[in-house]
């Protein structure tokens, strides 16, 4: 069953590859969705797939990549599914 998550994750997550990290690993995972980096400084990021996937790719975004550091993330429901593929999107 397909579902669909929403995150908003916190801390040093700008200006350390995290938004390109993020697109490589869950393309890697088959995920569909999209990551954008917000001007406010957090990274916002829809995984659409399975749930076992999803819940993996969770797991990474806590870590992140080499110098990045997660303070917390936000979750909630996303209802679109429309999205063919993963993208990075521009910053909002």
């Amino acid at each position: 069953m397909t579902k669909a998550i929403h995150l908003v994750i916190h801390g040093r997550v700008q200006g350390v590859g995290y938004r390109a990290w993020t697109g490589s690993v869950a393309r890697k995972l088959g995920l569909k969705g999209w990551v954008r980096n917000r001007t406010e400084g957090t990274v916002e990021a829809v995984f659409i797939g399975d749930a076992k996937t999803i819940e993996h790719m969770v797991k990474h975004c806590h870590t992140g990549p080499m110098n990045a550091r997660v303070d917390k993330i936000e979750r909630g429901e996303w209802t679109d599914l429309s999205p063919s593929d993963f993208r990075q999107l521009p910053t909002v």
